[in-house]
């Protein structure tokens, strides 16, 4: 067959032809446990019926009209989301990349209106913020960005975890106007930030007059147990980017903004055709409310807890297997070598799972998942891993 797709991915030869909650079936009738939920995304697992009964009423109503007038489906989500993030004002879109480009624009303007001619932002080693030309720049990863130079200027990178460094920048540095970070970098390694280093950096921003910009696209949405990782602890953002999860499945994004950030954007700053269109902001917020219905978030941090001691009971006496870390239903497993392989072996078992940074095994099931469900987990990856180390 003629490949009529450009080579972007290297997918494996399996097919899935429908789903229900945690579970998919391939084309060849084959039965697997999903627990990577298309990377973070359905949380709420596979059709599940209060979504789908939403999505056939809402498709007989409207599926897009335009911003050019007003769309009560993007009011009622963004009052939704302003109350679990605590934040006050909402842009929508359609991609975490997207929402990411609006929190830069964001920065920007707020550079601007100090009369900082060439405001910089400062971004970290091993980060992962998208695949636009801004966004890769933000990226701290050399392989997302080779081929793409030149780059997009205005960014200083920093370490991550590493507070001595921010007060390194903040004593040197001319035109920092914002430090943009993820609370856990999935992309990363799924490597979680200390626990006063958030607190921290907010201190550090506002001794400067910063702007806090947090990437939660993948943590946000219940994944740590929280709506938002950050509600760990006790302060906010100033931007807040959220997506993968959602719109369990549908392409939403949204960019949060609060205190310093409010009210930047006059119309024609910014804007998107797709974005906040009825269909995926009335879907989103279905989404929200039965995750509340079904206490997903509670969910995720038992059963994250237990599918993270079980892993590490499982795993970490096995020669080879580095370190087995996460929070919530978000958990790496970083081998001592490339893994990609274990994608295949896994499948072969009954389980889909996912590899990030080239060693770590990332495991993001549906937030629905039970732990008699993640035990077949376990018991997969306790026998595929040390095949593979071998």
């Amino acid at each position: 067959m003629t490949d009529v797709l450009m080579s972007t991915y290297n997918p494996l030869p399996i097919s899935i032809e429908r789903g229900e909650g945690a579970w998919v079936w391939d084309t060849q009738g084959k039965k697997y446990l999903d627990a990577f939920a298309g990377i973070a995304v359905t949380s709420l697992g596979h059709c599940h019926p209060a979504i789908v009964k939403h999505l056939q009423e809402q498709v007989t109503k409207v599926i897009h009209s335009s911003n050019i007038l007003t769309v009560p489906e993007q009011h009622a989500l963004a009052k939704k989301l302003t109350q679990i993030s605590g934040m006050e004002q909402v842009f929508f879109a359609n991609s975490g990349a997207e929402a990411n480009e609006c929190a830069i624009k964001l920065a920007r303007m707020y550079g601007h209106n100090k009369k900082i001619s060439n405001p910089t932002i400062v971004v970290m080693e091993g980060a992962f913020h998208g695949r636009t030309l801004a966004t890769i720049t933000a990226s701290g990863n050399r392989r997302v960005q080779a081929g793409f130079e030149p780059l997009v200027q205005g960014f200083l990178r920093a370490p991550y975890n590493d507070l001595d460094a921010l007060r390194a920048i903040a004593k040197n540095a001319q035109n920092v106007v914002a430090i943009m970070v993820e609370p856990v970098q999935g992309e990363g390694g799924v490597r979680a930030a200390d626990d006063n280093y958030l607190p921290e950096v907010r201190k550090i921003c506002d001794e400067n007059g910063w702007l806090m910009i947090l990437d939660e696209i993948q943590t946000g949405m219940g994944r740590t147990g929280k709506w938002f990782a950050f509600q760990y602890h006790d302060f906010k953002p100033d931007i807040l980017t959220s997506a993968k999860a959602l719109g369990n499945g549908l392409p939403i994004s949204a960019c949060l903004v609060h205190g310093k950030a409010d009210n930047l954007f006059k119309p024609g700053n910014h804007g998107s055709t797709f974005g906040g269109n009825p269909l995926c902001c009335s879907t989103a917020l279905k989404v929200i409310e039965t995750l509340e219905q079904e206490n997903a978030l509670a969910n995720a941090k038992e059963v994250g807890a237990y599918l993270l001691a079980q892993l590490q009971d499982a795993l970490l006496s096995i020669k080879g297997v580095i370190a087995v870390r996460g929070k919530g239903l978000l958990i790496g497993i970083e081998l001592d070598r490339p893994c990609r392989d274990l994608l295949a072996m896994s499948a072969e078992q009954g389980v889909l799972i996912s590899t990030t940074a080239e060693k770590v095994v990332r495991l993001v099931p549906p937030l629905i998942i039970t732990k008699e469900q993640t035990d077949l987990i376990v018991n997969v990856l306790a026998r595929v891993i040390p095949q593979f180390l071998q």
